[in-house]
């Protein structure tokens, strides 16, 4: 049987961090989940062409889309946690959800951006707002376009979330390589971090020449 699809990973997450309001591990979560909708060693060991865990990819998408709902956030690198209106949300549903809720956080958020509150979407489904026949109208094409927007958001904003836990002088060594993929200097020996800790600035000097003269 195959892995149900990431809809279906909601509710188990959802659930799940509800019991755990200081926070969760991510493969916490991912566990979880897994052993929430009853996945079997098969189901768990199914990846996709990435190579990920289908189950492991699924989890991650389904947590996206709380987010995105403003109903959980990244507390820290490798720890997702409800927020206030995630922690309202189940206290008031304490019923497992209707087919309809499902289709609401999974349909109805694809627009919202992460850096912004999702206040502007009702957290209860209305019967007129589910996308689903929007979304079997629309082409192959603009579902692609549609279906790499996201992961390009969700992968901004993980990266985002990375960057800002890692101190500021390994942040300076990553701008460091990160000019040198762009082609700035010969190898990245040229490139040296030159900063002290705590000046406020990201220093440092490239070499443009052979001889390290420019």
């Amino acid at each position: 049987m195959a892995v149900p699809t990431y809809d279906k990973f909601i509710e188990p997450v959802l659930r799940f961090l509800a019991t755990r309001p200081e926070g969760a591990l991510v493969r916490e979560v991912r566990e979880a989940a897994a052993e929430m909708l009853g996945l079997d060693e098969q189901q768990r060991a199914e990846v996709i062409t990435s190579g990920q865990l289908t189950y492991q990819n699924r989890t991650g998408w389904a947590h996206d889309r709380l987010k995105r709902a403003g109903l959980s956030q990244s507390l820290s690198r490798g720890k997702w946690c409800l927020t206030p209106a995630g922690m309202s949300w189940v206290a008031s549903h304490p019923q497992p959800m209707t087919e309809l809720e499902v289709s609401h956080f999974a349909c109805d958020f694809n627009g919202v951006k992460l850096s912004k509150l999702a206040d502007a979407v009702a957290l209860d489904p209305q019967p007129e707002s589910i996308e689903d026949d929007e979304l079997a109208r629309s082409s192959p094409d603009d579902r692609l376009e549609q279906a790499l927007n996201e992961i390009r958001e969700s992968v901004a904003e993980e990266l985002l979330e990375n960057l800002l836990q890692v101190s500021p002088a390994r942040f300076e060594v990553i701008v460091l390589d990160v000019l040198h993929r762009l082609g700035y200097g010969g190898h990245r020996g040229d490139l040296q971090r030159v900063g002290g800790t705590g000046d406020g600035g990201i220093d440092g000097i490239i070499s443009l020449d052979k001889l390290g003269l420019e």
